[in-house]
């Protein structure tokens, strides 16, 4: 559990389209094998620290012939941002997929200062 000690809690939130490969026969769509894809994300406001963040598949638009074979995982999660990392592998077709995430964390106080 990550304690926040802050009156100052932020909620950040989105929905984005990672890709849509089938619209350009891109990798993801017509590929075979571990294929991945990186997409950074900025917080609409900087927390204080680093927040808590969830992502989940909001949208998944995959062929039905193969097996599903899909990852979906948040990485280098800092103060103003974080990356998501979808991954599939195998005879897995993906044509598109939408990923909601939402950050919860410590924001700065107006009163905070630094030393230098």
């Amino acid at each position: 559990m990550k304690r926040v000690a802050s009156h100052l809690i932020g909620v950040d939130q989105g929905d984005l389209v990672l890709f849509s490969d089938y619209e350009n026969g891109g990798a993801m769509w017509t590929g075979r094998g571990a294929r991945q894809r990186l997409v950074p994300v900025q917080f609409s406001q900087r927390y204080r620290k680093p927040p808590v963040v969830h992502a989940a598949m909001s949208l998944l638009d995959i062929a039905t012939g193969p097996s599903i074979r899909a990852d979906v995982s948040t990485r280098k999660i800092t103060e103003g941002g974080f990356e998501i990392l979808f991954r599939t592998w195998e005879d897995s077709q993906v044509a598109r997929i939408r990923v909601a995430w939402m950050a919860i964390g410590e924001l700065p106080d107006d009163e905070d200062w630094e030393l230098c």
